[in-house]
């Protein structure tokens, strides 16, 4: 699940003229309808699609992987790609192009917003998987750099082995970053030794937690491929943690103390990501019925409440529960995503879905009805 696989994409678009059976509680209201005039989703959150949000030109501005996104103060939405002409693009809620800069993050992966004074700020992270001019597979060690909005870089952090927090054996791929509300910094390793690196505001280092081989099988992380600071509860802020090849999320404190596990049956879930009450996150495969990962073009993206409850899963079959328990989802027949890879959500709740590995395609944009 850590390393970069290439898979045989198909180039077909979804028929959208499946109806919707209540087991699958997928909703296509017309069965006429083109893709795009698509609406899925459960529970009340429900969906038009989008393919075609982006307003750029593959000429200009290329996009290999899209991988993340955020919004700034602005509501601009920035988008991070492992395409060296343009590792960010800087789109408006339309879809129109309004910036694009970065050339040095071959493996462009993660994105993280957070605000200091009034300004905002970006964590990119570059995995260190990469493929150069050749057209060969390249890997080095992988890179966190904190910008400002316009790429200006403020500070890189330390790699794991220059400080002595790493052993020669252990690999360091970054996936991610989460920013605490004091400005404290976690990195997830998750292409590489899967832990999660505390670092204070100014990059010092201040521990490690999760990797492999602990005691407790539950405090191990798998793909720690996302990390997000879940501030719903303010008096008690937590981390959650992506153990993706686990199919689960695992919550932690600030600190790293073990708290629980959160099952996700079928989903190879990406980073969680906090919008008001609710957690969203890309499913970047799914599982066939006998429980093996689907390499080719899988995955969906899904939506959990505040107890950390499935209530959708977008292009997937609805949740069911039995005794408490959440059962496997199941990618929707209609295939709308290929490996959701990552959402942002603004402020009409609207997502906008990135995704790994799907034929060079820009974000989709799902908004909200």
């Amino acid at each position: 699940m850590k390393t970069r696989r290439t898979f045989i994409q198909s180039t077909a678009v979804a028929s959208a003229s499946l109806l919707a059976s209540k087991s699958f509680a997928f909703s296509i209201l017309n069965k006429n309808r083109q893709p795009e005039e698509l609406i899925l989703g459960h529970n009340g959150f429900t969906y038009k699609v989008d393919h075609g949000w982006a307003k750029i030109s593959s000429s200009t501005h290329p996009v290999n992987n899209c991988h993340e996104m955020v919004q700034d103060s602005q509501g601009r939405l920035i988008m991070i790609g492992d395409d060296t002409h343009n590792n960010i693009l800087v789109f408006d809620k339309s879809g129109q192009l309004l910036d694009s800069w970065g050339a040095s993050y071959p493996a462009g992966h993660g994105l993280t917003i957070s605000k200091e004074n009034g300004e905002d700020f970006l964590l990119l992270v570059d995995n260190g998987f990469y493929t150069n001019l050749a057209g060969e597979s390249k890997s080095q060690p992988g890179n966190v750099v904190k910008t400002n909005i316009k790429g200006r870089i403020i500070f890189s952090l330390p790699q794991p082995h220059a400080i002595g927090i790493y052993k020669d054996d252990e690999a360091y791929h970054p996936t991610e970053t989460a920013v605490a509300p004091n400005g404290d910094i976690y990195v997830a390793d998750g292409y590489g030794s899967d832990y999660i690196i505390h670092f204070d505001s100014k990059g010092r280092f201040i521990r490690k937690f999760g990797g492999h081989n602990n005691a407790n099988p539950d405090h191990n992380l798998e793909c720690a491929h996302g990390v997000v600071v879940d501030d719903r509860d303010k008096s008690n802020p937590v981390l959650v943690c992506t153990s993706r090849g686990e199919c689960c999320f695992k919550v932690f404190t600030l600190d790293g103390k073990f708290i629980k596990r959160i099952d996700t049956p079928g989903m190879y879930v990406c980073r969680p990501v906090i919008h008001g009450q609710v957690l969203y996150a890309g499913v970047c495969w799914s599982k066939d019925t006998q429980g093996k990962q689907i390499d080719d073009g899988s995955g969906f993206l899904t939506i959990l409440d505040t107890n950390y409850k499935v209530l959708a899963s977008p292009g997937g079959t609805a949740p069911v529960y039995k005794n408490g328990i959440l059962q496997q989802t199941f990618q929707h027949e209609s295939k709308v995503f290929k490996h959701g890879h990552d959402v942002c959500i603004d402020e009409d709740q609207s997502i906008y879905v990135c995704q790994w590995n799907a034929n060079r395609t820009t974000p989709i944009k799902l908004t909200r009805v």
